[in-house]
């Protein structure tokens, strides 16, 4: 069992450890949106190769995040952190000196890979090394702490990019991550999970990460030589049925079919699917918006981000704890309304928009949408299948969350209309966004219905998610391993 205490100084160098490391994902994730206008000036990149630059990250990240956890489980936790830590300094540096658009693609999908080692680690590391009595508590301050880390992200995003240069975001995870490993190898107990026999779902991680790359291949060249882009089209969607019948037939798959048995589960996945694509595209766009049309600088464009980010962390652990009140039906159909209704607001920021009476009150309808829905959701997820597999459920939620995000990241534009020197030209632009908060109001106000008609209130004695405070609106937050020998997720 556990038994670090967190008030002794090996459990306060655990929550260092973990926190820095969980925030040079998230910090990465949180400001390359800020510096992407920028680098496509730097770089001579279209805005293909900018939906790229996201997307490759994510494509990585979300096809091997459940395979991470599961190295961990074999092969040690603090091992797989440190080398995730190492290898996605080692890909920042690569993205920091990239001489050309697609070497930083390439680093970027480099990053994706560490991303998915070094994610689900750095909640692992808390549950196998604290004890039991101050696991809460120590969730919470590694929730809260990054809740800091993204509401700090599009600042400092937007500072670096307006001071020494976008290259600096990268760069900037160097140092933390030569902090971080040495900290880690020194104060932090090596555990592994209690089974460790069997084969490790390899074949199903590299099929789901085929099949999220064609697809996003297809979505993102669709505008240019349609022949490749159908044929990608084609691959990924056999990549994607070859997927369900290798997790099928597979004795350990990474995905286990029998866990959407639970029709809530499938629904609320179905919900996720829908607020997250919208959020994704949202805030890939939403940046440029501000540069591009606005006229805003890098600085004050991530500054201006902000409220959405404050008001989850200073609000989603209330309105987890209402949901658990009300039930989640209400928070899941209300929650995806008022973020609608926030991006419809998005609409009136045009050139020379006013932060204070356009921009503002749009972020602060979407941000208390966010806030309403973000923690119901996950407690959902986790209410909705057995606590042995509570670990399993999160991991596949959040998995779901990024793959909406990147998928919609590579269609927005597509159905939008905006072609590859889009944002070089803020008039089209600017139309074209409009367009694209429409959609994204369109996709929430499906899952707002998703939710009315198939949410139910969980059991009496469901699971509630250790992380309650909720800071980074670009993911649900991971959920540890449940018990010994229980499944994890990632």
């Amino acid at each position: 069992m556990p038994d670090v205490r967190l008030s002794s100084p090996q459990g306060k160098w655990i929550l260092v450890t973990t926190v820095l490391g969980s925030s040079m994902a998230l910090l990465d994730s949180t400001v390359v949106n800020v510096a992407l206008p920028r680098i496509g000036q730097d770089l001579g990149a279209d805005l293909g190769a900018l939906q790229w630059t996201v997307n490759a990250y994510m494509v990585t990240l979300a096809g091997l995040i459940l395979l991470g956890g599961a190295l961990g489980d074999r092969f040690g936790r603090r091992k797989v952190f440190v080398v995730g830590v190492l290898w996605f300094a080692a890909a920042s540096l690569l993205c920091g000196i990239a001489p050309d658009a697609g070497v930083l693609i390439a680093a970027r999908a480099l990053q994706g890979v560490g991303g998915a080692l070094l994610t689900p680690g750095s909640l692992a590391l808390i549950q196998a090394s604290i004890h039991p009595d101050d696991r809460g508590r120590a969730v919470g301050l590694w929730s809260g702490f990054g809740g800091i880390g993204a509401a700090v992200g599009p600042f400092l995003g937007g500072w670096l990019v307006d001071g020494p240069g976008w290259r600096w975001v990268f760069l900037l995870n160097v140092p933390l991550a030569l902090l971080c490993a040495p900290i880690a190898l020194r104060h932090v107990p090596e555990s592994s999970g209690v089974k460790a026999e069997g084969r490790f779902d390899v074949l199903g991680a590299a099929l789901g990460a085929i099949a999220l790359g064609l697809v996003t291949y297809a979505l993102i060249e669709a505008e240019g030589d349609t022949v490749p882009a159908a044929a990608s089209a084609v691959a990924g969607l056999a990549a994607a049925v070859a997927f369900v019948l290798v997790e099928k037939r597979r004795p350990a798959p990474m995905m286990p079919p029998a866990i959407f048995a639970s029709r809530q589960f499938s629904a609320v996945n179905g919900v996720t699917l829908c607020v997250y694509a919208a959020f994704g595209g949202f805030f890939f766009l939403a940046a440029l918006q501000l540069q591009v049309v606005v006229g805003w600088s890098a600085l004050a464009a991530g500054t201006a981000l902000l409220p959405t980010t404050a008001l989850m962390l200073l609000l989603s652990a209330r309105s987890g704890e209402l949901g658990d009140r009300i039930g989640p039906r209400i928070p899941l159909t209300v929650g995806p309304l008022l973020c609608a209704a926030g991006m419809l607001l998005m609409t009136r920021v045009g050139p020379d928009a006013s932060y204070a009476t356009e921009v503002l009150p749009a972020l602060l309808v979407l941000g208390l949408g966010m806030v309403t829905l973000v923690a119901p959701l996950t407690a959902t997820v986790l209410a909705s299948v057995d606590t042995a597999r509570a670990g399993l459920a999160s991991g596949i939620n959040n998995a779901a969350a990024r793959a909406a995000g990147l998928v919609a990241v590579a269609a927005l534009p597509l159905l939008a209309g905006m072609g590859p020197e889009a944002y070089r030209m803020p008039d089209v632009f600017d139309a074209a966004f409009r367009r694209a908060m429409v959609l994204c109001a369109s996709v929430l106000v499906v899952g707002s219905a998703l939710a009315f008609t198939t949410v139910r209130r969980p059991a009496p004695d469901c699971r509630h998610p250790e992380c309650r405070t909720h800071g980074s609106v670009a993911v649900p937050p991971l959920e540890p391993e449940t018990a010994p020998g229980g499944e994890r997720g990632g």
